[in-house]
């Protein structure tokens, strides 16, 4: 038995070669390792077989028998059906397959065949047995199954099902030693099987139990792994970077705190003592603050600014628009004007002139808060004395461009990122796992519910005409659409077909405008700005104001073919509204008939509540699609499922952050991190 090498490109196994490489290389498989670790996404189930004669219609069956006859006919419609005759020593049976022309050329009569399907009769309930829903078949030889629960892989087309295992099959009988993650000690703990017999049950499974181990085995280290790697992060920021320490609140700060108009709540109070004692640390702050729309979280960030100053230091507040930059700037200065505290704006629309004038004022630390957009992160803006940074609306912006303003500090900054997209538990420790978690769960007294309908498509012209009354009422209103322009690939609707629509029929004496991603950053922030002043009544547009800018005086909001989008996305665009003192109104329009929209958008018109609308959206949709929206860079998860394996993510969890107490521990399972990941999540260990 030889020791294989697991960073071995795959082409040099025998039978791969180039063309198999390449089209394996497509899926993520380029070496050994990468093609043990290749999971199947299920197994047909052979374990149990049923003779011929004792096939009850409706029912999912295993049998085998000898291949009597197979023929392909086409049908009326053009539909090609490849019929197969099966016999066994009780009886025979019909196969069946639809549009699969290539089963003749694989099947050969006289040799022996498994067959997992869903039995029925033929014609509509009359006549002959017949299996006519195929979920797997295979040749046997020596007339015994291969395997009693055989493996399914998503595989390239030029890539044969079985050609796949056999290739496993031979890696696994030459296979010595598999570097593991997972220390002996968890593994006892948990009754863990070794990694080798894992991969061995995983893929050459003989009974469900050990599918069971040998799955409960790769979630929990893969879990490991990932934790291990946040925290280790973590730590490195810690430990190798020199963090600022603050002092106690003093009369600036506590000066604004005591003419804010309104009381904080016990949440923004929990938060704001939080971030206190994080800048009082000599540990660098990394703290996400996640609260739903209008919860209040510009306020702590204003806060923790001033604490900023007070201290000696330059705080910075990154936005992903202009138009919300200049509307923090606008209130952050309205706001401090009493207190003499300097606010600068960094935006990418400044003059040459208002340009350099800015970087000068940044670089002499003239402006003590800088509010900008990506603008901030330019390679010419030098800061005088960076010691805060604050990232607004986070998912908007990549890991990376967070990062480079970070490292404009000559110590390493106390960093607070913001989102208004709650974020379940389950998914903070995957999805953010390398920062502290603060949550702002309950909404600032006074502000008005927004009552939200889900309508039929028959109901717009209604829905239309009463927009038509608020905004001849005075207020503004908004019509999001899924698409820019019209499809002939998807069936939605677009925004640029409903503002033509709208502007030559109800609202044909209406100011209106049309604002989708396509436009320029200029004419964007026009428009919005127009919308804002209140020049625009009515704006028709794509999710590009799902982050946008505050206008007290928009109390409506129709969302066209409101089932395109999920539900933490309803949310977002729905917290546009609602921002003043008005009744505000929320109509979703959709004609999907399937039980899944109607539940999810039923769950919109009764839950307001963004952290329980997260949870159910990560419900519906899973986890794949709720990671596609965090921009995050994490690695994508070959086994683990972080919804329906919670169990084993908080003792991965537990267990790595014991283990990661001692550098000794995390460099022992370094080498291992590296074989399983190769992105840029993981970079820290090629430090």
């Amino acid at each position: 038995m030889m020791i294989m090498d697991l960073k071995q490109n795959i082409q040099y196994l025998k039978g791969i070669g180039p063309q198999k490489s390449k089209a394996l290389k497509k899926i993520g498989i380029e070496n050994i390792y990468d093609l043990l670790t290749y999971y199947p996404k299920r197994y047909s189930d052979q374990s149990e077989l049923t003779p011929i004669s004792m096939v009850n219609a409706g029912t999912l069956v295993n049998i085998t028998g000898r291949l009597l006859n197979i023929q392909e006919k086409v049908s009326r419609r053009g539909m090609k059906i490849t019929t197969a005759l099966l016999a066994d020593d009780s009886a025979t049976i019909q196969i069946i397959w639809f549009n699969q022309p290539f089963i003749k050329k694989t099947l050969k009569i006289g040799s022996n065949i498994f067959i997992r399907g869903k039995a029925d009769y033929a014609y509509g309930g009359y006549g002959h047995m017949t299996i006519n829903q195929v979920a797997s078949y295979s040749v046997l030889e020596n007339n015994e199954v291969e395997c009693k629960f055989l493996p399914l892989y998503t595989l390239p087309e030029t890539i044969k099902p079985k050609f796949f295992r056999q290739i496993i099959s031979t890696v696994l009988t030459d296979l010595q030693k598999v570097p593991c993650a997972l220390p002996l000690s968890i593994r006892t703990r948990y009754k863990l099987v070794d990694k080798k017999t894992a991969l061995q049950y995983i893929h050459q499974p003989q009974n469900k139990d050990e599918i069971t181990a040998a799955r409960r085995m790769l979630i929990f280290e893969e879990l490991f792994i990932m934790q291990c790697g946040l925290i280790y992060r973590r730590k490195i920021n810690s430990q190798n970077r020199r963090g600022i320490r603050y002092l106690a609140n003093s009369n600036l700060t506590n000066k604004l705190y005591q003419q804010l108009p309104f009381k904080l709540t016990i949440d923004q109070q929990n938060v704001w003592r939080e971030i206190c004692h994080d800048m009082e640390s000599p540990i660098p702050m990394q703290r996400l603050l996640q609260g739903d729309v209008g919860s209040g979280k510009t306020v702590i960030a204003l806060l923790a600014l001033v604490k900023t100053i007070e201290n000696g230091y330059q705080g910075a507040l990154m936005a992903p628009t202009e138009i919300l930059a200049k509307q923090h700037f606008v209130n952050f200065c309205r706001t401090l004007t009493k207190l003499d505290i300097k606010v600068g704006l960094l935006t990418g629309s400044l003059s040459s002139k208002e340009h350099e004038d800015a970087l000068g004022k940044i670089a002499t630390g003239e402006w003590q808060i800088i509010i900008g957009t990506h603008a901030l992160i330019q390679d010419k803006v030098i800061f005088a004395k960076l010691g805060f940074v604050v990232t607004d609306e986070q998912h908007r912006f990549g890991i990376e461009q967070r990062a480079r303003l970070e490292t404009k500090a000559s110590y390493t900054p106390d960093v607070l990122v913001m989102t208004a997209t709650p974020i379940p538990r389950t998914m903070t420790l995957t999805v953010y796992g390398d920062l502290d978690i603060s949550s702002i769960k309950h909404l600032p007294p006074g502000r008005k519910p927004i009552r939200t309908f889900l309508r039929t498509k028959s109901a717009r012209d209604k829905i239309y005409k009463f927009v038509y009354q608020q905004i001849n009422a005075g207020r503004q209103a908004y019509v999001v659409c899924p698409l820019i322009e019209t499809s002939e690939n998807i069936a939605a609707v677009s925004a640029e077909a409903v503002y033509e629509e709208l502007t030559h029929t109800v609202f044909k004496n209406i100011s209106c405008a049309l604002l989708h991603g396509k436009l320029n950053t200029k004419n964007k922030e026009q428009i919005m700005n127009d919308f804002f002043t209140n020049k625009i009544k009515l704006l028709v547009s794509t999710t590009v104001i799902e982050v946008g800018v505050n206008v007290p005086n928009a109390s409506i909001m129709v969302i066209e073919g409101a089932d395109r989008f999920g539900l933490a996305q309803l949310h977002q665009l729905r917290g546009r509204i609602g921002r003043g003192p008005y009744n505000s109104y929320c109509i979703l329009l959709s004609d999907n008939k399937s039980d899944k929209s109607k539940q999810r958008l039923t769950l919109m018109e009764k839950v307001n509540d963004g952290f329980k609308l997260a949870e159910a959206d990560l419900q519906l949709r899973g986890p794949g699609q709720f990671f596609g929206t965090m921009q995050h860079g994490l690695p994508d998860l070959k086994i683990a499922d972080v919804l329906n394996d919670t169990d084993i993510l908080l003792n991965a969890r537990n267990e790595a952050e014991q283990w990661c107490h001692t550098q000794n521990n995390i460099a022992a399972i370094i080498e291992t991190i590296k074989l399983q990941y190769k992105n840029n999540f993981f970079k820290i260990f090629d430090t």
